[in-house]
């Protein structure tokens, strides 16, 4: 074990913290990394991703990597957490810009973590979907 891997902590903020920093740099690898085996990922009913993904690999390949093809410079800003033991919840907001009509996005949104040994176990979120659809069409 690296020195690195020594220093990492569990607390439930510093996980979803790695999760974020992951998403913006577009390491997958690292944000697997930071999902339990058997997580559950929801992305919110009318959003254009809709639906709960199992594993790490399913959750990157059928959300992250399908944002990223639909839309440009898609990010998750993480501006607010609030904690309570295993939960952890973020006001943040997307930004990017749809790659087939060329409109923008900013919306807030609100995002439900539970964190269990270290890694997140269950996702769930909550954001705007008419202004996500308004940007797509």
């Amino acid at each position: 074990m690296g020195l690195n891997e020594q220093t990492v902590s569990d607390a439930p903020r510093d996980v979803v913290r790695r999760q974020y920093l992951a998403s913006a740099a577009g390491d997958l690898e690292a944000l697997r990394a930071t999902l339990a085996p058997d997580v559950e990922w929801t992305e919110m009913a009318g959003f254009p991703l809709a639906g709960t993904y199992r594993t790490p690999e399913g959750v990157t390949s059928n959300v992250m990597e399908r944002l990223g093809e639909s839309w440009e410079g898609w990010t998750a800003h993480d501006d607010t957490y609030v904690v309570d033991g295993e939960n952890v919840v973020v006001l943040a907001r997307y930004t990017a810009t749809n790659r087939t009509t060329g409109k923008a996005l900013a919306v807030r949104v609100a995002h439900h973590f539970v964190v269990r040994g270290g890694l997140i176990v269950r996702f769930e979120q909550f954001v705007d979907t008419a202004l996500v659809r308004d940007a797509s069409s």
